[in-house]
């Protein structure tokens, strides 16, 4: 048919000659961005699943960068509590040296206080100065806050870790359902009959005592209680009323791990249990109490919980006995992200206690601040002996925090960098093959749409020029 108003072949030539245009233009757009999809109308399912995986990977990437940075904030609080450990070792040497008062001048004794002084202050320095990026971090200012203590049933509280979840606060509900108590064997006499001597053994140590015939009660308690800082023993009355009632052999410390025995190396010294069974030895009892309903068995009175949701460890007055106390904790911690998700269940929250002179030891030997000049328990005051145990309190107070932290990011922070570091590594894998261009594929595309396009504007040309054929017919 030889039509001119319509050429019908260069229309078919132009469609095909568009369409490869079309494939031209984006595969050249594919091998210029290295992307497959660079639009929506490209793949509108892969685009949903690319932008769902990089929203992960988002979320994945800064959780690595939290826990890094988590790392160097635990890292700099460890360094800082080294510097502390050190000068507390410093300040025992000094302490168990001034106790060689024999042969130590008083000017010498006085110069090992100067230094004991110079290092607590240097320790309270470090615990107000230490910080990272403005964050005070031994000050007590990563503490955890509490109200409603009840200092008649709980006598010191340490919170490690609590997670608030999206309440504001955590309630903590302590039942005690078995009351600690000390080793104890009573002399129910108020003198003894014959002479005997008595082997006196305690955590402490052991110590040979002797006593001739008729020696009172009273005397015997005090000659053991001048000797409770080597046996760990101490002596009272049964009735402090009735000095006749006799007298009970105490353990210094509470729970199962104390004991007391009292053993007659010669002579005949008859001591009891609460019950009046004959016992040369004793132990105490360890305290059993529930912590928001979980059981827990103290150790003695310390009484410690480590759940998901809360770990700490409280020490429960010995006049307390059974019963019921609770508190709150109304916030405090450093609460560290560490998943990629803004979840409590993807937070990890951690409590550094303050480590000032004045926080250093507790209520039943005393505190580092009372070790230095004008302090209660100074070498001037003759404390050597009291000093030595509260520096070694302290001492194991701040190895337990170092531990603590040592083990949040071995345990926590290190492997939680190891395990997202394989889930980013999975999840830009699976991004990659949805969205990135395959550039082996791609430059094969490329050669079949330059032909293609190369073919459709010759073929277009030759049917442009097919209605000319017609000019051969009006000659």
């Amino acid at each position: 048919m030889a039509r001119i108003n319509t050429n019908v072949s260069a229309l078919a030539a132009q469609r095909g000659l568009a369409r490869s245009q079309r494939q031209l233009d984006a595969t050249l757009q594919r091998l210029s961005s290295g992307l497959k999809i660079n639009r929506g109308a490209d793949d509108p399912a892969g685009l949903i699943a690319s932008e769902g995986l990089r929203s992960e990977m988002a979320g994945i990437s800064q959780a690595i960068d939290n826990s890094q940075r988590a790392s160097n904030v635990i890292a700099t609080a460890e360094a800082a509590l080294g510097e502390v450990a050190s000068l507390l070792l410093n300040i025992k040497e000094l302490v168990v040296e001034a106790a060689n008062s024999g042969a130590l001048s008083k000017e010498e004794i006085e110069a090992n206080q100067l230094q004991i002084d110079s290092a607590v202050e240097s320790i309270t320095r470090i615990s107000n100065t230490a910080t990272f990026a403005g964050l005070h971090l031994l000050n007590g200012n990563l503490d955890y806050i509490t109200s409603g203590v009840n200092a008649a049933a709980i006598k010191a509280l340490h919170v490690q870790q609590a997670n608030f979840g999206t309440a504001p606060f955590t309630p903590v509900s302590i039942s005690v359902l078995t009351a600690g108590a000390r080793a104890a064997l009573q002399f129910r006499t108020s003198a003894i009959a014959s002479a005997v001597t008595l082997e006196l053994t305690g955590n402490g140590g052991v110590d040979v005592l002797t006593f001739t015939s008729g020696t009172a009660a009273s005397a015997i308690a005090y000659a053991v209680n001048r000797l409770t800082d080597a046996t760990g023993v101490q002596a009272d009355y049964i009735n402090s009323a009735n000095p006749a009632s006799g007298i009970v052999f105490r353990s210094v410390g509470y729970g199962s791990k104390s004991f007391v025995s009292v053993r007659a190396q010669a002579g005949t010294f008859a001591t009891v249990d609460g019950s009046g069974n004959p016992r040369t030895r004793a132990t105490g009892v360890d305290a059993v109490a529930t912590v928001n309903g979980a059981l827990t068995v103290a150790d003695g009175l310390n009484v410690k919980l480590n759940t998901t949701s809360l770990d700490l460890e409280l020490t429960l007055a010995p006049s307390f006995g059974t019963g019921s106390t609770s508190f709150t904790i109304t916030g405090g911690g450093a609460r560290f992200q560490l998943g990629p998700q803004v979840t409590s269940n993807q937070q990890v929250s951690l409590g550094i206690q303050s480590v000032a002179a004045s926080k250093l030891g507790d209520d039943d030997i005393g505190f580092l601040s009372q070790i230095v000049t004008g302090g209660v328990y100074s070498l001037a005051n003759g404390g050597a002996g009291r000093a030595s145990r509260i520096i070694e309190r302290a001492i194991r107070q701040v190895a337990v925090i170092r531990g603590r932290l040592g083990a949040f990011e071995r345990n926590t922070l290190d492997t939680n960098v190891n395990s997202l570091s394989v889930a980013l590594e999975n999840v830009t894998a699976s991004e990659s093959t949805i969205r990135d261009a395959d550039f082996a594929a791609e430059t094969s595309a490329l050669t079949r749409a330059q032909i293609l396009t190369q073919a459709g504007t010759a073929v277009l040309a030759t049917a442009n020029s097919t209605p000319q054929t017609v000019l051969s017919l009006l000659r």
